[in-house]
């Protein structure tokens, strides 16, 4: 079985947004007053690759928790009294000023994390004096080693003390995109999610940060039982969030399921699955769909799932073009949340660079009955088997973002809908089906009609009835709703396949999946 992290764990990188004000003018040049650097070391991304690839070759070893009963005494409550100094702020007036977190009950392990410039590193040497602390976070942390370490760092606005990167636990990484809230988030790399043995989280130790004229440069060593990996992030905001990545991995023992780029959100219920709710909000989720851009030019849409069980669903792909899992709707009514803004989680997006070969994009999803779980996990797996001693290149570009950033070209799926089947009023034998009804907007859909080239339905099943599909387009706008019922006995899944097609056969719009749970439909 799986397991992924507590959601309240990982959101507490976004903590710090407003517990920091008042920043000084300082310039880069010159070391913050409360910093001590260690001493100088030639750096470069090979040299941290090659480090690695020496690790890799030696057995992992879990590095020892220091304090780790006074650690647990840092709760939600205590982590949130501890600030780190703006005066103390890493490139202070420059383009990506930053500041590093503590360690809490939550964070546990601390990181190394160095300052690059003309090719040498100099390591940040941890001091308590770096942080202020409230009521409840003093007395406890008066009690910790002086030499305690870091949990991570978050990368500052430079016009206020609001974050827009953050990187803490594990290899969990989160920016809040263009739409200035945090929401899903990004690992450095999956070993073994959801198989029948426990999932390892093997995790960044160390991080060395240059920052450049356009962009902060992210190096990062990663460290597990089973992989050790060389990341290069270059990650800037000029509106979007854009990072670009180059992982070198190299595996210390056999592994069973590698996930490459891997997405990690939650999904409890939309309007597809409204029933499984039981919150007075109409929608709850980070992301609501699975976009796939295959290797040869399809577009897929598969919306989320909050299933009876834990599914694990794989697309077969050679050299995809992109996947990602994406919030859509950014209409704030269909949410009603003014806490935490799902209508502005940011949507994540992969597109490969190079070849990536053959594999398949795997989506896991995860039965839930709150908004604290993350759920939600999509990676790339190479159809190869891992063996000790292979090593592995994969660079990629990761789009934060409001809306897609390759747009479908033809029509595109808006809303998912689902009910009793039959005819309204009608309660007959075809009550016991499901009705789908499925949106889908642009491309030349606007432009077409019932009697002028009008879009027809393609919906096939893996099992069962597919009865009565048809399309329309919807009075009023430029949108055409396409309908089916479906009769499936028993509890076996049911995949289904849809897209509206013109007179000869052409997509009209990207191809729509999803999975069938007849249980689901039985439900009061």
């Amino acid at each position: 079985m799986t397991t992924i992290l507590s959601r309240r764990n990982l959101l507490l990188s976004a903590l710090a947004g407003g517990l920091s004000a008042g920043l000084p003018d300082d310039v880069i040049g010159a070391t913050p007053s409360g910093l001590k650097l260690g001493e100088a070391q030639a750096f470069s991304f090979e040299t941290l690759t090659a480090q690695a690839k020496n690790l890799a070759a030696k057995p992992f070893v879990q590095a020892p928790v220091r304090a780790a009963d006074v650690l647990q005494e840092i709760d939600f409550d205590a982590y949130q009294q501890i600030a780190y100094k703006p005066e103390d702020t890493l490139w202070e007036g420059e383009a990506y000023p930053a500041r590093l977190f503590h360690l809490g009950r939550y964070f546990k392990q601390p990181v190394r994390i160095h300052l690059v410039e003309g090719g040498q590193a100099q390591e940040v040497i941890y001091d308590p004096g770096l942080f202020t602390y409230g009521p409840k976070a003093k007395p406890i942390v008066s009690r910790l080693p002086g030499d305690l370490g870091f949990a991570g760092f978050r990368v500052m606005n430079r016009q206020g003390p609001i974050d827009w990167l953050a990187f803490l636990g594990a290899s969990y990484f989160r920016s809040s995109g263009e739409l200035a809230q945090y929401g899903m988030s990004v690992r450095g790399i999956a070993i073994d999610t959801a198989m029948p043995v426990p999932e390892e989280f093997p995790r960044f130790t160390s991080f060395h940060l240059e920052e450049q004229e356009n962009s902060l440069v992210i190096y990062a060593l990663l460290e597990g039982p089973s992989i050790t990996g060389a990341f290069r992030i270059d990650a800037s905001n000029p509106k979007q969030v854009l990072m670009d990545v180059e992982c070198r991995l190299f595996a210390r023992t056999d592994i069973a399921r590698l996930g490459v780029a891997p997405l990690t959100s939650m999904f409890w219920y939309s309007e597809v699955n409204q029933r499984n709710g039981s919150d007075w909000r109409p929608q709850i989720h980070d992301s609501e769909g699975l976009a796939l851009w295959t290797g040869v030019g399809e577009r897929i849409w598969r919306p989320l799932n909050d299933p009876p069980r834990v599914m694990t669903n794989s697309f077969l792909d050679t050299n995809p073009r992109g996947f990602g899992l994406l919030q859509r709707d950014r209409d704030f009514t269909h949410y009603q949340d003014d806490g935490v803004f799902y209508d502005r989680r940011p949507s994540v997006w992969v597109e490969p660079k190079g070849t990536w070969g053959e594999g398949e994009v795997q989506l896991v999803e995860i039965p839930t009955d709150d908004e604290v779980q993350d759920n939600i996990a999509v990676y790339w797996v190479p159809r190869n088997p891992v063996r000790a001693g292979d090593s592995f290149a994969f660079d990629y570009r990761l789009h934060w973002t409001a809306t897609e950033p390759f747009p479908v070209p033809v029509g595109h799926v808006v809303a998912t809908r689902r009910g009793r089947g039959g005819l309204p009023g009608v309660r007959d034998e075809r009550e016991k089906n499901a009705k789908y009804v499925i949106d889908f907007d642009g491309g030349d859909l606007a432009a077409r009609t019932q009697t002028k080239n009008p879009a027809m339905p393609a919906v096939t099943a893996s099992r069962g009835e597919i009865i009565n599909p048809y399309a329309l387009p919807i009075v009023g706008t430029t949108m055409w709703r396409l309908y089916f019922d479906l009769k499936a006995d028993g509890d076996v899944p049911v995949d289904l396949r849809a897209f509206l097609r013109g007179k000869d056969g052409e997509a009209l719009t990207e191809t729509w999946l999803w999975q069938h749970f007849p249980e689901q439909m039985r439900k009061p």
